[in-house]
């Protein structure tokens, strides 16, 4: 991809290495292969280690392997072997010990990811304390991430703003605005030098759906078409 304008043909690739597939095409909040494809190509080398420290179904892993570089993947609920049982916050790594930090975190509370309490993805990014809980959560993985980074590497970071309708009259647009993209790119700059900010046309079923364009011309919201993706590089601790 040569502009900040990302759109695939498809969700996953066809793989010379794993198959077919990377990760789990059912996994809800399946990270697109093509945009790890993308950011390993661009910024990491063969004899790179890899970390996504919330996996999910182990897209990056597979992605990684294809290009011949080492990963960790780590899953409050692992879903297969070469996941490990971890929480991003804190990690079983040492400091500078990986080259290259991919993480697509929970967009508040509209996937259920996990019965564990400590899940990220139970914490509400548009409660009534302004998502302090939520945001306060993934200012530890970020900043753990960071920790076990190696200088001048980097860290790409992949998610989407969420909205919520709310009671109100009909067409009235009422609901809550989650800047989730924007809060979480103001923490990484606390330690992170921007390198660029990418939007990622989304595909996923509910945009196919004709009633899910007409409630929210009939309501008055914007249905969510891209996700940000927030490309970054550590320049010394």
């Amino acid at each position: 991809m040569t502009t900040t304008l990302w759109e695939y043909p498809s969700q996953h690739y066809d793989s010379p290495n794993v198959g077919s597939m990377q990760g789990d095409k059912d996994y809800t909040g399946a990270t697109p292969s093509w945009v790890i494809w993308q950011l390993l190509t661009r910024y990491t080398r063969e004899t790179d280690t890899i970390l996504d420290p919330m996996c999910g179904s182990g897209t990056t892993l597979d992605v990684a392997r294809d290009l011949g570089r080492a990963a960790f993947g780590f899953d409050l609920a692992p879903t297969r072997p070469d996941i490990k049982k971890a929480d991003a916050r804190k990690l079983p790594l040492e400091a500078h010990s990986v080259d290259f930090v991919f993480i697509d975190p929970p967009y508040s509370t509209h996937v259920d990811y996990s019965d564990d309490p400590n899940c990220i993805g139970r914490l509400d990014a548009g409660g009534d304390d302004g998502g302090k809980a939520y945001y306060d959560a993934m200012r530890k993985v970020i900043d753990e991430s960071v920790r076990v980074l190696r200088n001048r590497r980097y860290f790409a970071l992949y998610v989407s703003d969420s909205w919520r309708k709310k009671k109100g009259p009909k067409g009235s647009g009422a609901g809550v605005f989650m800047p989730i993209g924007f809060e979480l790119f103001h923490i990484m700059r606390r330690r992170l030098q921007p390198i660029d900010i990418i939007a990622v046309v989304r595909h996923n079923q509910k945009l196919k759906r004709g009633n899910w364009h007409k409630t929210a011309e009939e309501e008055n919201f914007f249905l969510r078409g891209f996700n940000y993706l927030f490309i970054t590089k550590k320049m010394g601790d």
